[in-house]
């Protein structure tokens, strides 16, 4: 299971996000394997497609997919050199594979900001250069050892790492992320195994006050220039303004009110989203952004058991996609039988699909779509 790991300054609202988020934990039985710890979580990922599916298929249970969450303590400056246990902490960060970095933007006398005054352009950079700096140190390593195999013979392969590793090293030089270099496939492919800090997808959720929450993101002019000026684009001719920092995107909530929400019984949350016109609550736009940012598609196992959900990186092949269900299921698959979401709807269910001829019979090279409805065939 993937995890994305909660970090930022003190008293930012990690905390109180994680706990938001932790109300809408799973069952863990139905993950094999997984130890929760304390700090970590694992939530459910939204998606109304499965009702319709557990309709149609009369299940008797739903399964969604999930992600994990870990609420990482508190960075603070100097954390890279070890400043308020920030070893402990930045390897924490490194073993996940997303980073949620939670921004205060709200205002609250009662609630003491560890630097003087809200600003969220300072508190990102801060953030980043103690990332930035906890990677310098790997890079540099690696990349005098790599030098220091070339004297023996130059390859390819060392030449693509050599390459890799000056750019980031230069650009971590300035205090800037890892994630805003460009690498070649080739270089990509020498430096995946390095986990660095900075090379992961960052989803910025700004901690907003309560009144923003009360009308759509784009009428809030203010909100939007204080973002624009928190989150400027990494690319000299990028557009400017919120949720374009390169790959990465400013998502503004009010941690206080989805705590709030997540109070309500189920018809109150629909009824007070419905007045504000809103068709998601913050939490679980986070929570999808979060899935969609990790590169992973959904696709569908339903019947009258139960309707279940499943995880799978884009790209992924039939064969691997059976594998998440059960190893066997891989080693001796033999094909899939495949529904789009929509088909499977609008013939009311696989018997209907079928007599249409919208199941389909695919093999092992088959990349599978997000939505699909599936059933594989194997032999142990």
């Amino acid at each position: 299971m993937l995890q994305v790991g909660i970090v930022g300054l003190p008293n930012v609202g990690k905390s109180t996000l994680f706990k938001t988020l932790t109300k809408k934990q799973v069952d863990c039985a139905n993950f094999p394997f997984c130890t929760i710890e304390p700090n970590v979580g694992v939530v459910e990922v939204p998606d109304e497609r499965m009702n319709k599916l557990s309709e149609i298929s009369k299940s008797q249970k739903i399964i969604p997919t999930a992600i994990e969450f870990v609420d990482i303590a508190g960075l603070v400056k100097g954390a890279h050199k070890g400043e308020g246990l920030g070893n402990k902490f930045l390897a924490n960060i490194r073993e996940v594979d997303m980073i949620v970095h939670v921004v205060r933007a709200f205002h609250d006398e009662n609630v003491h900001h560890v630097e003087a005054g809200i600003d969220p352009a300072r508190d990102v950079e801060t953030i980043e250069i103690e990332l930035a700096m906890a990677d310098i140190g790997t890079v540099e390593k690696r990349l005098e050892t790599v030098r220091g195999k070339m004297k023996a013979g130059v390859t390819k392969d060392l030449e693509s790492e050599e390459s890799a590793l000056t750019k980031m090293f230069d650009v971590l030089q300035t205090g800037k992320m890892a994630n805003s270099v460009e690498l070649t496939e080739d270089e990509e492919k020498m430096v995946l195994d390095m986990s660095l800090l900075t090379r992961k997808p960052v989803l910025y959720v700004v901690n907003v006050d309560e009144e923003y929450f009360k009308a759509p993101f784009n009428d809030q002019p203010q909100l939007q220039r204080r973002l624009a000026g928190a989150f400027p684009s990494n690319r000299p001719d990028g557009p400017k303004g919120p949720g374009n920092l390169g790959d990465r995107l400013a998502l503004p909530v009010s941690i206080k009110v989805e705590s709030e929400i997540m109070e309500m019984t189920s018809e109150d949350q629909q009824l007070f989203l419905a007045e504000l016109g809103l068709a998601q609550s913050g939490l679980d736009r986070l929570i999808a952004k979060c899935y969609e940012l990790l590169n992973l598609i959904t696709f569908f196992t339903s019947g009258e058991k139960e309707t279940r959900a499943w995880t799978i990186h884009r790209g992924d092949k039939a064969p691997r996609a059976a594998g998440v269900i059960h190893t066997d299921f891989e080693k001796g698959f033999i094909r899939a039988e495949v529904i789009s979401y929509d088909d499977f709807v609008a013939c009311n269910g696989e018997a209907g699909a079928r007599d249409t001829g919208k199941l389909r019979v695919e093999g092992k090279e088959y990349v599978m779509q997000d939505g699909d409805v599936c059933h594989f065939r194997f032999s142990v």
